[in-house]
């Protein structure tokens, strides 16, 4: 076989990477390569459009195995099993006992539980929380106390009275004093006491080795709209410095990083996610490392992931459901540890049993039917995602340095650099959503408006996650979703319909058939987005026909929908006939032509390079919908 493979591509002959450059060049016609075929992402780096076998020549990492150092293609060397997790709120102990048996009947494997904050818990009810649970067979994580040295007391109380295995008990306590300070501006008590505390964490649990007490939340920066170069500087740089502070007070990395659980979140860009984690792995690896840790095992990172919130929608909210199953298959491929998939419903309301249910299954589909588990780094070797990985490594790499020449990431926070570049990457991200050249389904583009929201969801469901306290340090990080700013303009809409019409777009549509049906179809899905009922036309014959049309339907908005030579004499006649009765808009943007439309007084057209949100949010206003 190996011959008759042999023979069989040596019939192909051998094709340069210059070829293919030069026949590129040809068929663009003198059109720039750059700006037609590199992708320039917001992570500052541009994508070529296609990759070849060289490309991997200068990539270090490729003669590495799974499960070895430095753990790029994952921690385990054989399969990629990771743990199904689901978090729950406990209010009442003995309900959330009884809903943490459920679940990991329906093949839940890690539980996390969402404490009360500020409660102390006694032995006897983290005992009765966790009755009938194997503490060694599923993984048990305890989140939000404020107490965590005391969780963390009682667990290994319990392990003894039970005749528990210690180093079989997984889970976790999320302490993170950075994160507070990141989004709260303030400490639990102190800088000083809060490290202590981490570090005598560190110390109690040491008899229960993969029981993990120190939180890395790096989700924080994506559902903020920080760029994933961003994203993974400023996590490892919280990470180095909970290294740096620890190891100041007694302790080895040796001791403090197998402690150290990573929270991070998945967006929708597919392949760019999957290298993320992969560069993750590596850059921790190589900063414990530098450490002077003892055992190269040390230097593999614990990932727990869920979804970003950040693309979540309120309008159109099953389409959530598709960008949580793509966000979960790029962790699980770039080999996390743990996954929660968040409810498609979590960012508007209460989630319930039947989005629980969805939400769970996404990942379980993944692996009971897809084989998800079975195969370590499938991406391995190939020509794109090692190259995305290899440019997100260089990339976090120079801005993770830059926050250890600012003296580390407490003082970079104090200095308020990253608080400032997560905010201006937000900014751009939010202006790329209002443009449309970034796309949220349902939202800034192919927007359902047959949906009407009726009951009020609640004002936060709109603004951003302010958490800042009134005695904060510094500045801190809000987190907010990217669709927001479309929804409360949306829901003005929908609240002003409850009382007076909603506003109509009409499509005046004549002339060539191609042309209006594409610009009356542009116009549809453009005034859709602000709830605005659209009505399409099979167009008129003659512009005397739709005038009257128009008088007798009397729409807040009419939509002039034809090509530009058809404009030329009849965009301005239309609009001098309607414009006293109505507000009048022209699709497209004739060069030759808008000075003198705009001379008219015609100040409306919408293109492929209107900024969306401002255009809908200004004719809102003049309907006296805002």
């Amino acid at each position: 076989m190996d011959n008759e493979n042999t023979r069989l591509f040596s019939n192909f002959p051998e094709v340069s990477s210059q070829a293919w450059h030069e026949l590129i060049l040809k068929d663009l016609k003198g059109a720039d390569y750059d700006k037609k075929l590199l992708w320039q992402t917001n992570e500052g780096f541009a994508v070529k459009p296609y990759y070849r076998a060289e490309d991997l020549n200068n990539i270090s990492w490729l003669k590495s195995f799974p499960g070895s150092f430095p753990f790029v293609r994952g921690n385990h060397p054989s399969g990629n099993n990771w743990l199904v997790r689901q978090d729950l709120k406990v209010t009442d102990i003995a309900s959330a006992n009884e809903k943490a048996l459920d679940l990991l009947m329906k093949g839940v494997d890690s539980i996390g539980f969402e404490l009360e904050s500020e409660k102390r818990y006694s032995v006897e009810e983290i005992e009765l929380l966790l009755k009938n649970i194997r503490a060694d067979i599923a993984e048990l994580n305890f989140l939000r106390t404020y107490h965590p040295n005391e969780i963390v007391e009682i667990i290994i109380a319990l392990v003894t009275k039970y005749n528990r295995s210690y180093d079989k008990i997984k889970g976790s306590v999320n302490f993170d004093p950075l994160s507070r300070y990141l989004r709260r501006g303030i400490w639990y008590n102190s800088m000083e006491e809060d490290l202590n505390l981490a570090a005598r964490l560190i110390k109690t649990s040491s008899r229960l080795p993969d029981f993990r007490v120190i939180g890395v939340n790096g989700h924080l920066f994506t559902n903020a709209g920080a760029t994933i170069v961003q994203e993974i500087a400023y996590t490892l740089s919280m990470g180095a410095e909970y290294l740096t502070q620890l190891t100041s007070r007694g302790l080895f990395a040796d001791d403090i990083a197998p402690k150290m659980k990573f929270s991070l979140a998945v967006g929708s860009n597919y392949f760019m996610e999957i290298a993320k984690f992969r560069a993750y792995r590596l850059l921790w690896a190589q900063i414990v490392n530098a450490f002077g840790i003892n055992d190269a095992e040390h230097g593999k990172m614990n990932i727990h992931a869920t979804s970003a919130t950040w693309n979540l929608t309120f309008y159109d909210p099953f389409v959530n459901l598709l960008r949580t199953t793509t966000g979960s298959m790029s962790a699980i491929l770039g080999g996390i540890d743990s996954f929660s998939v968040m409810p498609y419903n979590k960012v508007f309301e209460e989630t319930n049993e039947f989005s629980e249910h969805i939400a769970r299954n996404q990942q379980l589909i993944l692996k009971e039917e897809c084989y998800f588990d079975k195969i370590a780094d499938p991406s391995a070797g190939s020509y794109y995602i090692e190259n995305l990985t290899n440019s997100l490594v260089n990339e976090a790499w120079i801005l993770f340095l830059k926050v250890i020449d600012e003296g580390g990431f407490i003082e970079s926070l104090r200095k308020g650099s990253i608080q400032d570049a997560v905010q201006l990457s937000a900014a751009k991200r939010d202006s790329n959503i209002a443009s449309k050249r970034e796309i949220l389904l349902g939202t800034n583009q192919y927007a359902n408006v047959a949906e009407k929201v009726i009951e009020d969801p609640g004002y936060w469901v709109f603004t951003e996650d302010d958490r800042t306290s009134d005695k904060a340090e510094i500045k801190t990080i809000k987190t907010y979703r990217g669709a927001q700013a479309f929804e409360r303009m949306r829901y003005k809409t929908d609240i002003y319909s409850k009382t007076a019409k909603r506003p109509q777009a009409w499509m005046f549509t004549f002339g060539n058939l191609a042309m209006r049906k594409a610009r009356a179809s542009f116009a549809c899905n453009f005034f859709g987005c602000a709830g605005f009922e659209t009505i399409d036309n099979p167009g008129f014959e003659t512009i005397e026909q739709g005038i009257t049309a128009v008088r007798e339907e009397k729409p807040e908005i009419v939509v002039i929908c034809s090509s530009d030579e058809e404009y030329n004499e009849n965009a301005i006649k239309i609009f001098n006939e309607l414009k006293n009765d109505t507000i009048v808009v022209l699709a497209g943007f004739p060069k030759d032509l808008v000075e003198e439309l705009k001379a008219a007084g015609m100040q409306h057209f919408i293109h492929v390079k209107s900024n969306l949100l401002e255009t809908l949010e200004g004719i809102q206003k003049l309907l006296g919908v805002a």
